[in-house]
């Protein structure tokens, strides 16, 4: 029996070097690389393995850029969400997120809940995006709580206790842009996770690449510890 891809999580990474080798600013990459989250989105929402797709959107070590690029990301992302609203809606895609989102401006933070409320009931696809989101901070603060309510720290409670959980272990992680690292990206729920790692830039990255990696991840051996 192949594996199944339910879940995939993507790090999204090379916005910036797609912009800087066409000479273009930083911000371009950025642009383009939104039109490519709504494209693999509207690709996954159609595919029949596929139930939730994660994102890794904005660490919270992306807050170290400059101001003047956090700056664009947050509108960037507030316009997305606002104008791609429709492409949620015709393919019955819930959206979700994961992450400290109390940061963001009270504008940002009444979209997402917007458009959280508008397709909270479409479960064609689920697509969730990390916002200001690190997975040691998402477990440490898992552990608080389970502290402060003094209930006893076990694999069974941290799982029911982190925010990601619910979405179910990730089955297949894929990193674009050629590093070879996770990058404090869903660190629980990838324990048993299948790794790729392409040289393709996100901008750059298609449906079709996402279908060959899946391909090769129906042929691997997934022994979860076992023999």
């Amino acid at each position: 029996m192949s594996n199944i891809a339910r879940h995939i999580a993507i790090i999204m990474d090379g916005n910036g070097r797609w912009a800087t080798e066409r000479g273009l600013r930083r911000v371009k990459g950025h642009e383009r690389g939104a039109e490519v989250v709504r494209t693999l989105t509207t690709h996954a929402s159609n595919h029949p393995e596929i139930e939730v797709l994660t994102l890794y959107a904005f660490s919270t070590e992306n807050w170290k850029r400059p101001k003047m690029e956090v700056d664009f990301l947050m509108r960037l992302l507030n316009n997305y969400l606002k104008n791609e609203t429709e492409t949620y809606i015709r393919n019955e895609v819930r959206f979700e997120t994961i992450g400290d989102i109390s940061r963001f401006s009270p504008a940002l933070q009444e979209q997402i809940a917007r458009l959280k409320e508008t397709t909270k009931h479409f479960s064609k696809l689920t697509q969730v995006l990390a916002l200001n989101y690190g997975s040691q901070d998402e477990i440490a603060r898992a552990a608080k709580s389970l502290c402060e309510g003094g209930e006893e720290i076990t694999i069974e409670s941290l799982e029911k206790s982190i925010e990601s959980s619910r979405f179910g272990p990730v089955d297949l992680l894929i990193r674009t842009g050629g590093e070879q690292r996770l990058s404090n990206f869903l660190l629980w729920q990838s324990a048993y996770a299948e790794l790729f790692f392409t040289p393709t830039l996100w901008p750059d990255f298609t449906p079709e690449e996402l279908e060959s990696i899946i391909d090769d991840f129906k042929k691997r051996q997934r022994r979860f510890g076992g023999i």
